[in-house]
């Protein structure tokens, strides 16, 4: 404990840390401020008790919980940030089919600029898609006792404009912060932005399980042995977001004829999950859209028959959700690590795999030891980030179940990992020890 205290006393002592994590702190408290600011014309109070009373193990509960509450607020940053996210989902899927996007990968800074400015205009388009949804699908279908949570003299096209508005400015206003927390904070801003929404609704979280255990309708018994599960969940996750398999790759000083003379071998370290929490992230967005779709038609009583099916405990839901994870694992780590490119450089430093021919037979041999152990991962993440549907079919509030399980547990252990290697960069660069302490880190030493 007291090494811990070392190392956290050791953060404010370097100005540049010290301010990053201030600025990233009051970042995110106006994101949790403004996630209680409900917009202009709703009855607050109307609407707490409507939400309060409508059942919260669907996909909205879950996208509630992604944006810390904002939703059932019908707060400015309902949306929350997720429109951003689909919109960099669709640029870089595009990259891959798409020659002009491809081009601007390979443009440098250059294109870089081109391909985020290209992602905020798609964030604005998306989110308009959304707001508009929302605000006619299930803002002006929401009343507590018949009575309506918007008063019937401003339902209209003007509260309409307005409400869309204000969600998409709020949207937009979030992808600002995220965007500044990742230049001149500390960690990835979207994910941290995510990352405070679902920490928000913890105490909720407990609260409604211990209300379901003080009224007899959950047994404790249950209750410790999901918790005991759940502990096993985050050791598998830790090692999947951080672990490695590292290959032995020999640099040569010197070779006459076969012979390596003053060689050193040193290793190249493959993650289990390259992609990390992105997955997760991506697959979470893409089915957030059905929802926001068949909210246009609430009335239509086919649309509404086929919403069942894309609730957040169907397994038609899990099903697509699983293989959607999968296949994200798969891309976003194809995104993230070029073997070709690795083997390249590896040949012009005049390294090679022991047993293996430089140049494309080692770019084969990397990536298939990349498929070979990304397969597992994906497979993990997956079954993991299903496992709430389940969970919640046993009796455990559905709240509950969506924080200790699944996708906002993945979440939560995958950008708290990124941010305190961050933090532990910074504070081994200034040669001050860091919070984990493994046999890479002595490594470097």
């Amino acid at each position: 404990m007291g090494k811990f205290q070392d190392t956290f006393r050791n953060i404010f002592k370097i100005p540049e840390l010290r301010e990053r994590i201030l600025y990233t702190l009051g970042l995110l408290v106006i994101v949790r401020i403004g996630a209680h600011i409900t917009l202009p014309g709703i009855d607050s109070y109307l609407l707490s008790e409507a939400m309060a009373n409508r059942s919260s193990d669907n996909l909205l509960g879950m996208y509630d919980m992604f944006v810390g509450g904002a939703f059932k607020n019908a707060a400015i940053f309902a949306l929350g940030i997720m429109p951003y996210i689909s919109a960099s989902i669709i640029i870089q899927l595009g990259g891959a089919v798409i020659p002009y996007f491809q081009k601007l990968q390979k443009e440098g800074e250059e294109g870089r600029k081109k391909i985020t400015q290209l992602t905020r205009y798609g964030t604005v388009l998306i989110s308009l898609f959304q707001a508009l949804g929302v605000v006619t699908g299930v803002i002006l279908n929401t009343n507590f006792n018949g009575v309506s949570v918007v008063p019937e003299e401003i339902r209209g096209i003007g509260f309409i404009i307005s409400s869309v508005i204000f969600l998409v400015a709020g949207t937009v206003f979030m992808m600002w912060i995220g965007e500044q927390i990742t230049d001149k904070g500390i960690g990835n801003g979207i994910s941290l932005i995510i990352f405070i929404g679902i920490v928000n609704r913890l105490p909720f979280a407990l609260l409604d399980e211990f209300r379901l255990v003080s009224s007899g309708s959950q047994n404790i018994v249950i209750e410790i042995a999901i918790l005991i599960f759940m502990v096993f969940i985050i050791a598998g996750i830790v090692y999947v977001t951080d672990g490695t398999r590292r290959i032995p790759v020999q640099y040569a000083k010197r070779v006459v004829g076969r012979k390596v003379y003053g060689g050193v071998t040193q290793y190249i370290p493959l993650k289990v999950n390259t992609a990390g929490v992105m997955p997760i992230i991506f697959a979470q967005a893409i089915m957030f859209l059905p929802s926001t779709l068949f909210s246009f038609f609430p009335n239509n009583e086919f649309i509404q028959t086929l919403a069942g099916y894309f609730s957040y405990t169907s397994f038609t839901y899990s099903f697509i959700y699983f293989f959607i994870i999968v296949f994200f694992t798969y891309f976003y780590t194809a995104i993230a690590f070029n073997p070709q490119e690795v083997a390249e450089n590896m040949k012009k430093q005049g390294g090679f795999v022991p047993g293996i021919r430089p140049g494309k037979p080692t770019a084969e041999f990397i990536d298939n030891i990349l498929t070979k152990i990304t397969l597992p991962g994906s497979i993990f993440l997956g079954i993991v980030a299903i496992l709430p549907a389940f969970v919640s079919r046993m009796g455990v509030s559905p709240s509950f179940a969506s924080f200790f399980g699944g996708t906002s547990l993945l979440i939560l252990v995958g950008v708290a990992l990124d941010t305190l290697q961050q933090v532990e960069s910074h504070l081994l660069m200034r040669h001050y020890d860091g919070f984990m302490k493994s046999g890479k880190l002595k490594g470097r030493k």
